[in-house]
C-alpha cells in the first residue's frame, strides 16, 4: 500500500511538472504576438469616422490589449498632412484596443501605430520555439551554429504597424509614405490600384534603411473570412520583397528583424513590422 501511494505521488508530481513546463512554454509563445491594425472598413467615404481595432495575437484574434503608455506614435497620413491621433481616444476593452480616425478628402490614407520597447526574458528552449514558430530562422540557425540553444535570453522588442484605407474614389500616392518607425513595410505600388492575381512589391526598412534577405510573410482572409494560406519570401539586395495577391480579401504582410546585441542588458533586439490592406 505504501509503495502504491509513493507511486501515485510520483505520478502526480510528474504530471504537475509537465503541466508547469507546458504553461511556461505557452506563456513564452503567447508573449510573442503578432500585431495588426484592422479597420472596420478598408473602403470608406469622405468625411466619415472609421473605427480601427488593434489585434495583438493573430490576424483573427487579439489576446492582449495595448495600454496607452506603450504608445510611441499613433498617426494618420491623409492627402493633406500627417496628423497625430489624440491618444485619449485610445480605448482598451478586454483583449482588444480600439481607436477612431476621421476621414476628410478622397485618397489613400496610411494609419500607423508604433510601440515603445519592452523586455522579455525566456529560457533557451522557449526562445528557440518562439524563433521557429514566428518566422525568425536566421537567429535560430545562428544559435545552433554557436552552440547556444540552451542559453537563456533577454529580448528587447518593439512593434510598428500600419494599415491602408482607401477613402472615396480617388487614389493618392500617400500609400508610400515612410512613417520613420524603427521597422516598417512600405508598399511600392498602391494595393488599391491592384486586383486579385496581381503582385505587390514592398520595401522592408529597419532604422530607415532597406534590409536585404529579410524573411517576409504574408497571408490573410477571403471575403468570406476563410483563411488565405500564409506564404513567405525574401527581400532582395534593395530590401524589396514581392508579394503574390492570389485572391480578393484582407491581406497582411509582416516581418521580424532580430539581431544579437552585445554590451547591453539584453541579448537580442527585435523590431516587428506589419501592413494590412484589402484587395477586391
Amino acid at each position: 500500500m505504501h509503495a502504491a501511494r509513493e507511486g501515485a505521488g510520483r505520478r502526480a508530481r510528474c504530471v504537475a511538472a509537465i503541466t508547469v513546463g507546458l504553461l511556461l512554454t505557452t506563456a513564452a509563445i503567447a508573449a510573442a504576438h503578432d500585431m495588426f491594425l484592422k479597420p472596420t472598413r478598408y473602403f470608406a467615404p469622405e468625411n466619415a469616422e472609421v473605427r480601427i481595432r488593434l489585434l495583438n495575437g493573430t490576424f483573427t484574434k487579439s489576446e492582449n490589449s495595448i495600454a496607452r503608455n506603450r504608445l510611441a506614435d499613433v498617426s494618420v497620413v491623409s492627402p493633406t498632412r500627417r496628423s497625430a491621433i489624440d491618444t485619449t481616444e485610445w480605448g482598451v476593452k478586454g483583449d482588444t484596443s480600439t481607436f477612431h480616425i476621421h476621414t476628410r478628402g478622397a485618397g489613400t490614407y496610411v494609419v500607423g501605430v508604433s510601440t515603445r520597447p519592452n523586455v522579455l526574458a525566456m529560457e533557451g528552449d522557449d526562445f528557440n520555439l518562439y524563433l521557429e514558430s514566428d518566422g525568425i530562422p536566421d537567429v535560430l540557425a545562428a544559435r545552433k551554429r554557436d552552440g547556444e540553444l540552451k542559453k537563456a535570453v533577454k529580448e528587447r522588442y518593439s512593434k510598428h504597424i500600419k494599415t491602408l484605407i482607401q477613402v472615396g474614389d480617388a487614389r493618392s500616392n500617400h500609400f508610400g509614405t515612410v512613417m520613420g518607425y524603427p521597422a516598417e513595410i512600405v508598399p511600392l505600388e498602391n494595393p488599391y490600384a491592384l486586383s486579385s492575381g496581381a503582385t505587390l512589391r514592398v520595401r522592408t526598412l529597419v532604422d530607415g534603411k532597406p534590409v536585404a534577405n529579410q524573411l517576409v510573410e504574408f497571408g490573410g482572409l477571403t471575403a468570406t473570412e476563410a483563411g488565405i494560406e500564409q506564404k513567405s519570401t525574401r527581400s532582395n539586395a534593395e530590401g524589396v520583397a514581392t508579394v503574390s495577391l492570389s485572391q480578393a480579401g484582407t491581406w497582411y504582410v509582416k516581418f521580424i528583424s532580430m539581431a544579437a546585441v552585445k554590451k547591453d542588458s539584453v541579448n537580442y533586439e527585435s523590431k516587428w513590422a506589419t501592413l494590412t490592406f484589402q484587395v477586391k
